[in-house]
């Protein structure tokens, strides 16, 4: 069978890979020059099932009011007349609940989990090799109030059986030895041995010549501008060079799928969530960090990259808007400079925006979309690398008709009516 993946992200190109181990000749149609070159490009470099939680939880909205007063907080919301934006706030808002969150939760850490797992195994049968690191995650709290606020998440942890360590100031250095020379910052932490780090634009760049090399033919300068439909069936994509047909077609255009898939009449409620990263090369390797640390102040994650420093975060409310914002870098900067002082060069840092597509739920869409020949793979939010392979393994099992290795029904857009 002939399928169309329209997208060359982490996500799109996971799914060719998979589509073509199963036998199937595969197309990757993309707008830009190479893959992973929008959201994929300089994402925080986590691969953490640790973490994967829905924003949407109780307590949030008092919290997004804080954030937003803080000099370093970790949202932005830009106002604007954008029906799409507003409807999106309001259907996250209704999942803030204790009850929607472990629910959601409870659709996100299978997913999650068998992504890691599936991309352990895709590392040993190719030897493929992106800066991977496998030493885990510290979440680490600089109050005495953010460490006794743990207690709702370790219980969500150990519920989910995820491994975790809780760690005073010593043991923090002990595993992350560069805070040595920032003790008087840190009052405890959270560490998730189990998650990973990695540079996500390179996985995708070396998983797209492994893609090459069993068949997978890349459109790349491509635009895509339209799905033809006849009847509830796909019948083609119009690009910008010309029509494209195929028997099965995967969306996985991350932002811009609810805005090509709006002419077919599918409405999925993915909005763009914008995030800032930062990377500074390495000046000591000592005083750099060992793997991922993620500042809980200021929900930036600071991950060790071959000889960078990567640092992400910010949600930056504010539709399709890919202007860099100069405050974002400064609190980036800040968060490096106060707890890795020594590692790396902030003056020569190269500062990166991307569109990660949230739902309001968190959950990512995987499935068939109700249109003939049409299947949805998108709306991973922050959580794209960490979801790619699992994602991308589960989506190929559809397509061919194969029931997947675990349960995704819950993660189909039929659970927005």
């Amino acid at each position: 069978m002939k399928v169309l993946v329209l997208g060359s992200g982490v996500i799109g190109v996971t799914t060719a890979y998979y589509l073509a181990q199963a036998g199937h000749e595969v197309e990757v149609v993309d707008r830009q020059s190479g893959p992973a070159l929008e959201t994929s490009f300089a994402n925080a470099g986590e691969v953490s099932p640790g973490y994967s939680s829905p924003w949407a939880g109780p307590g949030i909205p008092l919290k997004a009011i804080k954030w937003l007063l803080m000099r370093h907080g970790p949202l932005v919301v830009r106002p604007k007349f954008d029906p799409a934006m507003w409807a999106w706030l309001l259907k996250m808002l209704r999942n803030c609940t204790s009850t929607r969150y472990a629910v959601n939760k409870a659709r996100m850490v299978p997913i999650a989990e068998y992504s890691r797992d599936s991309l352990r195994a895709l590392r040993q049968e190719t030897g493929i090799a992106y800066d991977e690191r496998s030493r885990g995650t510290l979440q680490l709290f600089r109050t005495q109030t953010q460490v006794d606020g743990t207690g709702g998440d370790i219980e969500v942890l150990k519920q989910f059986g995820v491994p975790f360590e809780v760690l005073d100031p010593a043991g923090c250095i002990a595993a992350e030895p560069a805070l040595a020379a920032v003790r008087d910052k840190i009052s405890g932490g959270l560490r998730l041995p189990g998650d990973e780090t990695g540079d996500c634009q390179m996985f995708t760049e070396r998983l797209a010549a492994l893609c090459a090399g069993l068949g997978v033919k890349f459109r790349f300068g491509t635009a895509i501008e339209k799905i033809l439909a006849s009847g509830n069936a796909v019948t083609g994509v119009a690009t910008s060079t010309g029509l494209l047909t195929a028997d099965a077609y995967v969306m996985a255009l991350g932002s811009y799928s609810p805005l090509i898939l709006k002419p077919l009449g599918l409405s999925v409620p993915v909005y763009p969530v914008k995030g800032y990263s930062i990377t500074v090369p390495i000046t000591d390797p000592e005083g750099a960090p060992v793997s991922t640390v993620m500042d809980e102040s200021y929900k930036v994650a600071i991950t060790r990259l071959g000889d960078r420093i990567r640092a992400g975060g910010t949600a930056e409310i504010s539709g399709y808007d890919l202007r860099l914002q100069d405050a974002r870098r400064d609190t980036l900067e800040h968060s490096v400079g106060e707890l890795f002082p020594h590692g790396g060069s902030l003056k020569d840092a190269t500062f990166w925006c991307g569109l990660r597509p949230m739902t309001p739920d968190g959950p990512p869409i995987i499935g068939e979309s109700g249109v003939g020949g049409l299947f949805l793979n998108t709306g991973h939010g922050t959580l794209g690398w960490t979801m790619a392979c699992g994602s991308g393994r589960v989506l190929a099992d559809i397509v061919s008709g194969r029931r997947p290795e675990i349960d995704v029904t819950a993660l189909g857009v039929s659970r927005y009516g």
